[in-house]
């Protein structure tokens, strides 16, 4: 048995019942083979997939508060701290039902991955809970929020851990915890991002994996002789991810005609009207159906079904495993021919294997989605320098970033002789950042 098959089994094996953590150490450890059987003996006597698979960290935390009707409520509370061999960890917090440590566990090591392909000095972690902001009151995701930073307090700091938000944490959720981490620790500093802009907040970090995914998404397409300009889009998802993707694609040209919800989707055959999707989705926290109540040419579909409708171009932003291969056949039967990836993990594997055997253009999560963090990490940057960036310049620095990003996993692939396999090239890429660090510090 190859060291790559023996870590994936030892995974298995030790961590029962993460079937999110599996899919995404296969998916990654599949895509590193190459590398890791030319360097076999010497990462084996490291040990070094061992340690690469298994968090640094894993913090649970009882949180306890108060609902509005004076009841005592418990939830579950975690940060998985994976890996911090190119700097503190980094990685959002996600309020949501769903949220376990095997989720965590599998973002926290996707995010290490991502991280070191942004190039920036940031490590991996991801933390959050199992409460549902949905139809809570200010006060009730206030109340929350305080008893979980009460706890996370102690183990984040600004060159420790640098916590974001993610599903379930927008600015709202970011000012309670950031309010409550100053007042337990007396300090102002950077230990959270996405904060608000009049307290240390940078520019373009609302829109920043949405732009960051159409800027890689344009830049591929670009390699491989295509243009934006012109293609129809569907995306997934109706949140902070999709709605500033939507708002990019449209500013270069592309006509986007769909959105969801958990609940179902809208489609819109003249285009999305993004001044509609705003109001509902960030001032009213309304459902994505509204949309067809406001607008006569849309229509609305319980359900799923999305990947059903006709497009060039899809873009998966809302959640894990969302696109499977049933999906994914329906979209190159309908002529889809670039897939790139808002969410984390939203395709399953035997989707992306179906993208890469098809010929499908095809940009992982992990490379398409790290606008986010990116631009986190120069708000970090930001926060150590005292200094507020404009608009323009964050956002260049973030095209920047995300056209590197490509250039890497484009190169890697290259190298080890799967040309157009940008899911092996980005593994490749952000592993070998991550393992050149590890090996130069020693057995930590």
């Amino acid at each position: 048995m190859s060291y790559v098959d023996e870590i994936y089994a030892k995974v298995v094996e030790q961590n029962p019942g993460e079937a999110e953590f599996h899919q995404a150490v296969k998916e990654v450890l599949d895509s590193l083979k190459l590398v890791i059987d030319a360097n076999e003996e010497k990462y084996r006597k490291m040990a070094l997939l061992e340690r690469m698979v298994e968090p640094e960290r894993i913090i649970s935390f009882r949180v306890p508060w108060v609902d509005d009707n004076g009841q005592v409520q418990v939830n579950k509370g975690y940060r998985v701290q994976f890996n911090s061999a190119i700097g503190p960890y980094k990685g959002g917090l996600r309020l949501h039902p769903s949220v376990n440590q095997g989720i965590l566990k599998f973002l926290g090591f996707e995010q290490v991955f991502k991280n070191s392909l942004t190039g920036l000095p940031i490590g991996g972690g991801k933390g959050g809970s199992n409460f549902d902001p949905k139809g809570k009151s200010d006060r009730e995701v206030m109340a929350f929020c305080q008893s979980f930073m009460t706890e996370l307090s102690k183990y984040i700091g600004a060159d420790q851990d640098v916590p974001a938000g993610d599903i379930g944490v927008g600015a709202r959720e970011i000012g309670f915890l950031y309010g409550q981490y100053k007042r337990l620790t007396g300090l102002y500093e950077g230990v959270l991002t996405g904060k608000g802009l009049n307290y240390g907040g940078s520019l373009v970090r609302t829109q920043a994996t949405g732009y960051g995914l159409v800027y890689i998404l344009d830049e591929m397409l670009k390699k491989n002789g295509k243009e934006l300009a012109g293609k129809t889009v569907v995306i997934s998802g109706s949140g902070n991810v999709a709605i500033y993707a939507t708002e990019k694609a449209q500013q270069l040209g592309a006509k986007v005609v769909a959105l969801s919800d958990s609940n179902g989707y809208i489609y819109d055959k003249d285009g999305i009207k993004l001044d509609v999707v705003k109001e509902i989705k960030e001032v009213r926290r309304g459902r994505i159906k509204e949309y067809a109540d406001a607008v006569a040419s849309a229509v609305y579909t319980e359900g799923k079904g999305i990947w059903n409708v006709a497009c060039d171009i899809a873009l998966p932003c809302a959640t894990q495993n969302e696109l499977n291969l049933d999906d994914a056949k329906a979209l190159k039967a309908n002529g889809c021919f670039a897939v790139a990836e808002g969410a984390n993990m939203p395709s399953t594997r035997e989707a992306t294997d179906f993208f890469l055997e098809s010929g499908m253009l095809f940009m992982p999560g992990k490379a398409a989605n790290a606008g986010g963090v990116a631009t986190s990490a120069l708000e970090m940057s930001q926060n150590s320098q005292r200094l507020s960036w404009t608009f323009e310049e964050v956002d260049a620095k973030l095209k920047d970033i995300m056209v590197n990003i490509f250039a890497k996993a484009d190169d890697a692939a290259k190298r080890y002789g799967v040309a157009g396999n940008y899911v092996a090239g980005a593994n490749i890429a952000g592993f070998e950042k991550v393992v050149d660090a590890m090996m130069a510090q020693g057995i930590v």
